[in-house]
């Protein structure tokens, strides 16, 4: 039996690709958190919106009140232009440096038998320093005194035999040789005496050697040689060293430019005034006058050395030591001074502020001169009597209106709120004390 024709079944489609069920759900969750994420950010800008509107007087209110301080004249402090007299110093580092300074030796060999000084001691010039075993010059005196006796004692009669000789040549009784024989014999005991005499004065002045003193005033420094050594007068470092304080001098460098104005103050005959102040430049040490001016110009540092010389009755300069050196060279009378805080750089150069009638303010150049402390010489640009910015420059410009108070005016100001504020708290603590003893 034949078979049935079976014919091809149709195609079959594909199966749709099903997601996964992973896939499935994380998308969905995705679009709903942007959809969130957008919705919340909406409602942010709009309440900003709202809050910016409601806040806007207030911020415009503010900042136009902060605009209307600044456009208020600003409050400054202000000093007039005086006339006054600048002194013109010229100012160096110097040092201290004494007019003496001995190192004290012995002249004489011995045993060192006492120490009549205190270490740092002011002593006098011929005050006794040291003793010296006097004993072996006292043997040498004695010996030399013996042997003068002796050579004295032969020329005695050297002399008694010349006179008789003499007395025989007048009666022709002796030769004329024998008398020039014995003048010649009492003319070597006269030379032998003499030399016995110096080695007396020589044994005597070992004896004084044996006694050292000091040789100058000054202050003694540390002992070298302790009591009990044997001292030599070739010894390098000698016993004590001596350095004068009273007076004393500074030795300071100048600048060559200066010199011809030190030199024609020196030739007047006029004393040239030189301070020293410590290193702050706050406590002065002394007051002194140049002494002398070095004979040439260090060409390395274009400088000349200056002495000058202090009485030092205070005992604060001390040698060696550095000390700011202010000397007096000039002085400048009748010059228009203004504080030194007015005084204004930039790239307009110099200048100060000027405040006008007006209360507004200049900008002024003008020429500074020489500084004294606090306070500055104008050479010009500037006339006595015209109020100049002191404090408060920073917030300036020209033609800026300022509110002027002198410096006496604000420390006023400054101290009456404190002593308000201060009985305010005490009539507030005696109004609460009566309060409370009232409820008591």
């Amino acid at each position: 039996m034949d078979s049935p024709l079976i014919e091809n079944p149709p195609p079959v489609a594909a199966p749709a690709a099903t997601p996964s069920r992973r896939g499935g759900w994380r998308r969905p969750l995705l679009l709903i958190a942007l959809a969130v994420v957008i919705a919340g950010a909406i409602a942010y800008a709009l309440m900003r919106g709202s809050d910016t509107a409601q806040e806007a007087p207030k911020t415009t209110g503010k900042k136009g009140g902060r605009n209307a301080a600044n456009t208020g004249p600003a409050p400054v402090i202000v000093a007039a232009a005086k006339t006054g007299d600048v002194n013109i110093y010229i100012a160096g580092l110097g040092s201290v440096t004494p007019l003496k300074t001995v190192t004290v030796r012995s002249r004489v060999d011995g045993e060192l038998m006492a120490v009549r000084f205190t270490e740092g001691q002011v002593v006098k010039a011929g005050d006794l320093l040291v003793e010296i075993d006097p004993r072996p010059y006292q043997v040498m005196l004695t010996q030399a005194e013996g042997q003068m006796a002796r050579d004295r004692a032969l020329l005695d009669y050297a002399r008694i035999d010349l006179e008789r000789y003499r007395t025989l040549l007048k009666q022709d009784s002796i030769a004329e040789q024998q008398v020039a024989s014995q003048a010649s014999l009492v003319g070597q005991y006269e030379g032998t005496v003499k030399v016995d005499q110096s080695q007396i004065d020589n044994a005597k002045l070992q004896l004084v050697y044996a006694r050292v003193t000091a040789p100058v005033s000054g202050r003694l420094g540390l002992r070298q040689v302790d009591p009990g050594n044997i001292v030599h007068a070739s010894d390098a470092n000698g016993l004590v060293v001596i350095t004068q304080l009273q007076p004393i001098t500074v030795i300071f460098p100048m600048p060559q430019d200066n010199l011809p104005t030190v030199l024609t103050r020196m030739q007047s005959g006029a004393p040239v005034p030189v301070e020293a102040f410590d290193r702050e430049q706050k406590n002065r040490l002394g007051s002194g006058t140049l002494l002398t001016v070095d004979n040439q110009i260090d060409p390395t540092t274009g400088t000349v050395k200056l002495k000058a010389q202090f009485a030092n009755d205070d005992m604060k300069l001390f040698p060696n030591q550095f000390v700011n050196v202010r000397m007096l060279v000039d002085t400048l009378r009748g010059a228009t001074v203004v504080a030194s805080s007015a005084v204004q750089r930039g790239v307009q150069g110099v200048f100060v502020y000027v405040v006008a009638a007006d209360n507004t303010v200049m900008l002024r150049p003008i020429v500074a001169g020489p500084v004294e402390g606090d306070n500055t010489a104008v050479r010009s640009g500037l006339k006595p009597g015209e109020m100049v910015v002191v404090d408060g420059t920073d917030r300036l410009r020209a033609g800026a209106k300022v509110e002027p108070v002198t410096r006496e005016a604000a420390a006023a100001a400054a101290a009456a709120p404190a002593g308000g504020d201060a009985a305010g708290k005490k009539g507030g603590k005696g109004r609460r004390k009566g309060t409370d003893k009232g409820t008591e």
